[in-house]
């Protein structure tokens, strides 16, 4: 549906040319599991002055575009999302005058129908799978203009197919993170860890103190089990590094491995026993994940800490308004995680006229990643990002980001052929009893039957 916020604004622009006589997230982490509210209410950002807003133009580089050329998008966001999505593309609209036509759906048959008819849009802001799904169809963002330089290998890699780079990592979320109350903690003498033995003490302090650590329900219908698959792969990236998960990805490490089994057996200890965690194995299994989330932060608290992703914090915030984040609610990186996990949107392009160019160069660009985190949509893996953003939240993770040595997607929602259920029914089946040995060798053969097809 084009949006007439564009269509004012390209019009405006037209003629103010023409008078000078010249010239787009969201789980498995697409899955409806995990949409939740978004993060906190972003900080606005400081409008720019005159003079920046002009030198900004400058900086954009709209070679060969002319004054309405029309850019054709198709994204999953909308509402509060979008409005950031216009944000960010604002200046570049400005800039280029260009007309941007979106269309918001989330609905992937829809992409399919479009792409196979012929008629793709120019762009499309979609899922790493679909980078492999249409990779005789995609232009490379390097005969686009992409600033290659602003991505680590790490991200660039997910998005690169058959040795030619094809999506352009433009936002990300990051889940090796746990949720706790600062003033819970310095109520009872607890101090937030740096090291996986100093959270591995902190969790047997709480125990000697009396309280339950940890609140790690993972009820969720048909996908009960996904809190427990982001929780044992952050150990995997604790204990193994983010290499050793991308080795299973990719098949070259089986999930009967040993190191596999040593997470689920971190993971179990703490899942399985009322000691450590509300309820026990039981609770983990019948207590709703945002359920699991309210209960670090109820008054008073029935568990310590909750591993979860950052759409918590949102929730939090509208189950109690009257928390503050940074006092009373907060997080930090699981600590010992030698990378993080996370999910990230892609953008494809399918046409390689001039305006579309110019929106990758700027997107890909320094400013482009600047102006993604002031904006507060989420983070950016573009390196421009780095000392720009005006959210706390946003501020704490995109220094983790920044710092990162490895960034891995979800296990579960990579492998192909229903590894993802597969996994999270064997990991709710090991909660209950089932024998760890037997699930792991029956979700190696998934693996492996996933990955060959």
């Amino acid at each position: 549906m084009k949006k007439r916020f564009w269509l004012i604004t390209s019009i405006v622009v037209i003629l103010a040319l023409a008078l000078a006589a010249c010239q787009t997230a969201a789980a498995t982490e697409a899955a409806a599991m995990e949409e939740a509210p978004a993060m906190e209410e972003a900080a606005p950002a400081e409008e720019a002055a005159p003079a920046e807003e002009a030198a900004m133009a400058d900086a954009i580089d709209c070679t060969g575009v002319t004054a309405g050329d029309t850019i054709t998008m198709l994204y999953q966001w909308s509402g509060a999302e979008e409005e950031r999505l216009n944000e960010i593309l604002q200046p570049f609209v400005d800039a280029c005058g260009v007309v941007v036509a979106p269309e918001s759906t989330r609905d992937q048959a829809l992409l399919d129908t479009k792409v196979q008819a012929g008629t793709p849009p120019d762009v499309a802001f979609w899922n790493v799978a679909q980078l492999v799904q249409y990779k005789d169809t995609l232009k490379t963002m390097d005969e686009l203009g992409a600033h290659g330089d602003n991505y680590a290998a790490f991200f660039k890699d997910p998005g690169t197919v058959d040795g030619k780079w094809l999506g352009l990592p433009i936002k990300a979320d990051i889940k090796t993170i746990i949720w706790y109350s600062p003033a819970v903690f310095a109520a009872k003498g607890y101090t937030v860890p740096t090291t996986w033995d100093e959270l591995d003490a902190l969790v047997e302090q709480m125990v000697a103190n009396g309280d339950v650590p940890w609140s790690m329900g993972m009820e969720s219908g048909d996908a009960t089990g996904w809190t427990g698959s982001d929780f044992i792969q952050d150990i995997m990236l604790v204990q193994q590094g983010p290499q050793y998960v991308l080795d299973l990805i990719a098949g070259t490490v089986s999930y009967d491995d040993a190191g596999v089994k040593q997470a689920y057996e971190t993971y179990g200890k703490w899942a399985m026993d009322p000691v450590y965690t509300v309820d026990g194995a039981q609770g983990t299994l019948s207590t709703n994940f945002n359920d699991a989330i309210f209960k670090v932060f109820a008054d008073p608290p029935e568990a310590m800490m909750v591993k979860q992703s950052g759409f918590a914090g949102g929730n939090v915030a509208t189950q109690y308004p009257d928390l503050v984040y940074g006092t009373d609610y907060d997080f930090f990186p699981v600590p010992g995680a030698q990378g993080l996990q996370g999910g990230a949107d892609w953008l494809m392009a399918f046409s390689d006229s001039p305006a579309v160019k110019a929106l990758v160069a700027y997107l890909s660009s320094t400013e482009g990643g600047a102006n993604w985190a002031k904006a507060s949509f989420d983070l950016s893996p573009n390196k421009g990002a780095n000392g720009n953003y005006v959210d706390p939240a946003l501020i704490k993770k995109g220094d983790a980001l920044a710092n990162t040595k490895g960034f891995t997607p979800d296990i579960g929602d990579t492998i192909p052929g229903g590894f993802g259920s597969a996994e999270f029914k064997g990991i709710s089946d090991y909660v209950n009893g089932g024998d760890l040995d037997t699930i792991l060798s029956g979700l190696a053969v998934v693996q492996a039957e996933g990955l060959a097809q």
